[in-house]
């Protein structure tokens, strides 16, 4: 296949328990991918291969699969929901031309539903939603439109109504054809008629049919003209021209009923893929970077007939090595080619090319501009990587990755496990760029980091059970900050004479805050060549390889700035080496001066709770130091938005289910950095130091 416009590569995201999988699995068996049904809480999702996954019932990788429907070929993302693995979700839409937003019908837009949500408005895909779970108590399709325009701001054309609800949920009425489809009991996709609507929906269906008329036809002024004059209604084929340029314009999303579970209404799903959402021509090319980041103008036109350019957006290792799966923007790759990778720079040789479904594998010669496929045998290329023409060298747009905020020491738990531990951590650190591994210089403690707890528990999970490394686990330590609170001028003179040629420095400076989210800018105010410009830059990196540790407990510095305003220096006896080292004594010299105080991550918490335990949960989290945004009632329960310190949050999720007799679940993500209160400052130092103390001792 080369037509592009038959291509569809699509996402499908949602929250935790939205039904994601169980709606991947009913897709790929309607197009005749599986012929058994996997259920996700048997364990036996077809993507869902991790046994992780299988036993927790939740989606931890991004799994990539193919399928055909209506003679288009659909590129498939099944992605997780859960908050610790969102950057899955982000690097996912970074590849992806449109997405399925999946809504629970009886939860509606959850937490994760909106980071979600947002990763997809930043990366500008177009999407349908599909409000799943309508044959669940509780569920009101209604209710979850609403909170779509009013939690996420965005605009729903309901395309499908739906006919009965929890137990009597039957089947849909297509707001487009007129026609209602109506499935059996039997679970069987393709037992459905299609008949005219229910008498007692005529009403309804007709006000729907107008509101979606009048947003659409906007996209087309003479259709607009000719109703609003002549009341005259478009057609079937106007109407969906005009939902397609709406939805990939992101002017609205189209917005369909059903239950995954239940195998209804998973057709109309797909249809709507191949009908609304875009071709990998149609959506806004990615814009091609110099080495800085700095965009050059151009842009990577999908086309086969262009010179090469593909994003390796996530590596997955397998018993036959590592898997790169690759976004192909322009450009055509063939087994045996030579690319260059531009961020390493070097070559790299194209071993084998696979479509991947799930865990299987079909071997391919050759790929092209739209495809995604998994390369085997690279071995430098990284997540956020671009593949390039070595004749003719362009880089994509990178991948930006959050910072860890939570870290725990882990070590083999015998001596001759260290060096397994090792090759696995290298591993897993390719896979997954939001997990993060160091030694500790003092101690040879190695230190991982993550974004959560379940992400640190799955992974030491993952060494014991994919990799046979047994580890002993530290208690988790928070990702602590240090910052500056005032600004201080001051001077600083290095000398040293011992025989020889001797080093001199002087240096005058201002150290000061700078301005949130900035980490650390350096400015040279000086005149008349007092500090010659080439030992700028060696002012510049002692000061800046210092604040690696802050003056009070020795945590990473945040939003320093320094500004070099004069200094001195001597014809011999100055190098860069010498105002390196006068840079690195100003450190330590003047920031204990600049009132250093503690940061700490603030975490937003999402908590849902029955209605009976509001008040024991809220009390908790008042004793967390949290702060009470607001609560919402649903239809099952209550919903609690917070934020609270990272540190108070450890362990939270066994005593939210003691409280709420299980029945309670939460959601956090990083919201950002505050100053820790002057007592839990205290103690965090205090703590801090003495770790270290009891280190250095080993």
């Amino acid at each position: 296949m080369t037509d592009l416009s038959r291509y569809r590569n699509i996402g499908i995201f949602a929250h935790v328990d939205a039904g994601k999988t169980t709606t991947t699995e009913r897709i790929l068996n309607i197009t005749g991918k599986i012929h058994k049904i996997g259920e996700v809480h048997d364990g036996a999702a077809t993507t869902d291969f991790m046994e992780q996954e299988q036993e927790r019932g939740i989606t931890i990788q991004s799994a990539a699969t193919s399928a055909f429907w209506r003679d288009h070929r659909l590129n498939i993302i099944d992605t997780p929901g859960h908050v610790d693995f969102t950057i899955e979700v982000y690097r996912s839409l970074k590849v992806l031309d449109g997405g399925v937003g999946v809504f629970c019908g009886s939860g509606g837009v959850e937490p994760q539903s909106e980071t979600n949500w947002r990763y997809a408005n930043e990366s500008e895909v177009a999407r349908i939603i599909f409000v799943n779970k309508l044959d669940r108590l509780g569920a009101d399709f209604y209710r979850v439109v609403d909170q779509i325009e009013n939690v996420l701001a965005a605009n729903p054309v309901v395309m499908t109504l739906p006919i009965g609800t929890e137990d009597d949920f039957v089947g849909m009425v297509d707001i487009v054809t007129q026609k209602a489809y109506i499935w059996d009991d039997s679970g069987d996709p393709l037992k459905f008629e299609i008949i005219d609507i229910p008498a007692d929906m005529v009403d309804k269906t007709a006000e729907y049919r107008e509101k979606l008329i009048e947003t659409v036809i906007e996209q087309d002024e003479d259709l607009m003209m000719q109703y609003l004059e002549d009341g005259e209604e478009p057609s079937i084929e106007d109407l969906k021209r005009c939902i397609r340029m709406g939805t990939i314009k992101l002017d609205f999303f189209p917005t369909f009923c059903g239950s995954a579970f239940k195998n209804k209404g998973i057709q109309l799903i797909l249809d709507a893929v191949v009908d609304y959402l875009p071709d990998p021509t149609e959506v806004t090319p990615q814009p091609e970077v110099d080495l800085d980041g700095t965009e050059t103008g151009e842009v990577a036109i999908v086309d086969p007939e262009r010179p090469l350019r593909a994003l390796a957006f996530k590596i997955m290792d397998d018993r036959f090595g590592a898997l790169t799966f690759t976004r192909i923007y322009s450009g055509t790759i063939a087994k045996g080619d030579t690319v260059i990778n531009t961020y390493t720079g070097k070559n790299e040789r194209i071993g084998r090319i696979v479509e991947m479904h799930a865990e299987d594998r079909i071997e391919l010669d050759r790929a092209q501009a739209g495809d995604i496929v998994a390369l085997i045998g690279m071995k430098n290329t990284q997540t956020g990587h671009t593949l390039s023409d070595p004749k003719n060298i362009a880089t994509l747009e990178p991948m930006v990755f959050p910072e860890p905020v939570i870290q725990m020491s882990i070590s083999p738990s015998d001596k001759g496990a260290s060096e397994k531990m090792g090759l696995a951590l290298s591993k897993m650190i390719k896979e997954d760029p939001s997990f993060h591994v160091e030694t500790d210089q003092e101690s040879g403690e190695v230190i991982i980091g993550g974004m959560g707890e379940l992400h640190l528990d799955i992974k030491v999970d993952i060494l014991k059970r994919t990799h046979g490394v047994e580890v002993i686990v530290g208690t988790p330590l928070v990702a602590y900050r240090e910052t500056i609170t005032q600004q201080i001028e001051d001077t600083y003179t290095h000398k040293k004479q011992s025989g020889g040629s001797g080093q001199f420095a002087k240096i005058d400076y201002i150290i000061e805050p700078a301005e949130s989210g900035v980490g650390f800018e350096f400015e040279s105010k000086v005149t008349g060549g007092n500090v010659p410009r080439e030992f700028w830059p060696a002012v510049e990196k002692g000061f800046k390889l210092c604040l690696e540790e802050g003056p009070l407990a020795g945590y990473p510095c945040l939003d320093v700035k320094m500004t070099l305003i004069d200094g001195g220096f001597h014809s011999v006896d100055s190098s860069a080496i010498a105002f390196e080292l006068a840079s690195r004594a100003a450190y330590r010299q003047t920031m204990p001066k600049a009132g250093p105080q503690i940061m700490e991550p603030i975490m937003k918490v999402d908590v849902f709770t029955p209605k009976d335990h509001v008040g024991d949960v809220i009390g908790d989290l008042n004793r967390r130091r949290a702060m009470i945004q607001g609560q919402e009632a649903t239809p099952t329960g209550v919903r609690i938005s917070a934020e609270a310190p990272l540190s108070e949050m450890f362990g939270y999720i066994g005593d939210l289910r003691t409280m709420t007799s299980g029945r309670g679940q939460f959601g956090m993500e990083l919201s950002t950095y505050t100053p820790a209160p002057k007592n839990v400052a205290e103690e965090i130092i205090k703590s801090e130091l003495e770790r270290k103390a009891a280190k250095k001792a080993k």
